[in-house]
């Protein structure tokens, strides 16, 4: 009998968020070990819970969530996302510019199947979060990475960009704030990169998933902002994060800018849209309570509050194990912890990370799983308490004081 493989189109696909590792651990979980899984921004695991309101309003709306919604979305909470960025100054938003989906995942995969034609380049950062690189080969695109430099808190190299816009270049993802790195970035850093899209021709597409969890003075920039009336932008958002309810699937993505001008690629969308009948029907009935309602993430992200605490707890131990260096997370739920080459010389961060989980059953991901070209980096959440997250890096700094 003939071997069933899988397809071709996967052959330079990868997720190493949920990869390689993640198996040996459910190998480890199998024969009785306990594993701290520091790989995936999965809230609930960690004490996270939703906002009574939205529990109680997904409740109340079930008996009307049984039968199949309009694919773009129910209305009320294609309105409530409208209303979201007409106040924050997007006054020409209309529903018919939001599209809902099960998490800001499936649209990146729904978007680029729409988007991108085999051979398009679409630039998208390194560090990456890397479903974005995977749904662009996925699609059949080339995924180009451009640089975030670590010694600018991580905010994008503008001249590295440019320089790697070819006639081939479609797109250009920004993930801000940023996943892996926690950076979040300056209204200038966000004008110059919107600035490089108006002057190749190129549509923005900006993950802004965590444009709620940001830390002490920095400040979220909708890209759509600059953007403005002549550059196509797809916003990407979502209440997973900043309302911690990962598992509700419950995500969207706004229209702006030249829309006349891309009315055929919304059509294309539409239809992926309608292919997948819709999005969870409960899930979408919690939006509309999420975004008018008390935006309990402010508790979290200030000093005292678990987001804000636990971030900078791991920042400040990560960076006191020597050889490890930590840029200053400003939003997000990670760090992304540099391991020095002259202390610690890694030649397969794949291999050093399979290490850690094996010694010290201790999940983290490795530099490389998220497109960064050298084996020098790996990333931690900073979701459990302050005593696991000690407890976690203490395994670390104790794993890397043999390997000096």
């Amino acid at each position: 009998m003939r071997q069933i493989r899988q397809s071709r189109k996967l052959k330079d696909v990868r997720y190493d968020v949920r990869g390689p590792i993640l198996v040996e651990a459910q190998r480890l979980e199998s024969e009785g070990h306990r594993v701290l899984k520091l790989n995936i921004g999965n809230t609930a695991p960690f004490g996270f819970e939703a906002p009574e309101a939205i529990v109680a309003d997904m409740v109340h709306h079930l008996p009307d969530s049984q039968g199949y919604a309009d694919s773009r979305g129910i209305y009320e909470a294609r309105t409530a996302v409208m209303n979201y960025y007409q106040s924050r100054g997007l006054r020409e938003t209309s529903v018919e510019d939001v599209f809902i989906g099960n998490g800001v995942s499936e649209l990146i995969s729904m978007v680029l199947q729409a988007f991108v034609d085999d051979g398009n380049e679409i630039l998208v950062p390194a560090p990456d979060y890397p479903l974005w690189t995977g749904a662009v080969t996925l699609a059949g695109g080339t995924a180009v990475h451009y640089r975030c430099d670590e010694a600018d808190d991580w905010n994008p190299d503008l001249a590295d960009i440019e320089a790697k816009v070819t006639e081939h270049t479609h797109a250009l993802v920004i993930i801000n704030p940023n996943n892996p790195t926690g950076a979040v970035y300056s209204e200038e850093t966000v004008k110059g990169l919107v600035d490089i899209a108006r002057r190749h021709d190129l549509v923005v597409m900006a993950d802004e998933i965590y444009e709620k969890i940001l830390f002490e003075d920095a400040v979220h920039h909708h890209a759509a902002t600059y953007a403005g009336s002549d550059v196509l932008c797809l916003t990407f958002s979502g209440l997973s994060k900043a309302y911690r309810v990962c598992g509700y699937r419950a995500g969207w993505v706004m229209i702006s800018g030249p829309k006349e001008l891309a009315t055929d690629f919304i059509e294309g969308l539409t239809l992926i849209a309608n292919m997948r009948m819709c999005s969870n029907v409960p899930a979408q009935h919690a939006i509309q309570t999420a975004l008018g309602g008390y935006q309990s993430v402010e508790e979290l992200i200030g000093p005292g509050g678990r987001y804000y605490e636990q971030s900078m707890l791991a920042h400040r131990l990560l960076n006191e194990i020597p050889g490890v260096s930590s840029v200053r997370p400003r939003g997000a739920l990670y760090c992304f912890p540099r391991l020095d080459p002259e202390v610690y010389p890694i030649e397969d961060d794949e291999a050093f990370v399979l290490d850690l989980l094996r010694a010290k059953k201790l999940l983290v991901t490795h530099g490389t799983g998220f497109n960064w070209p050298a084996p020098d980096h790996f990333r931690l959440v900073t979701l459990p308490d302050v005593t696991v997250l000690e407890e976690a890096i203490g395994r670390i700094a104790d794993f890397l004081a043999v390997r000096r």
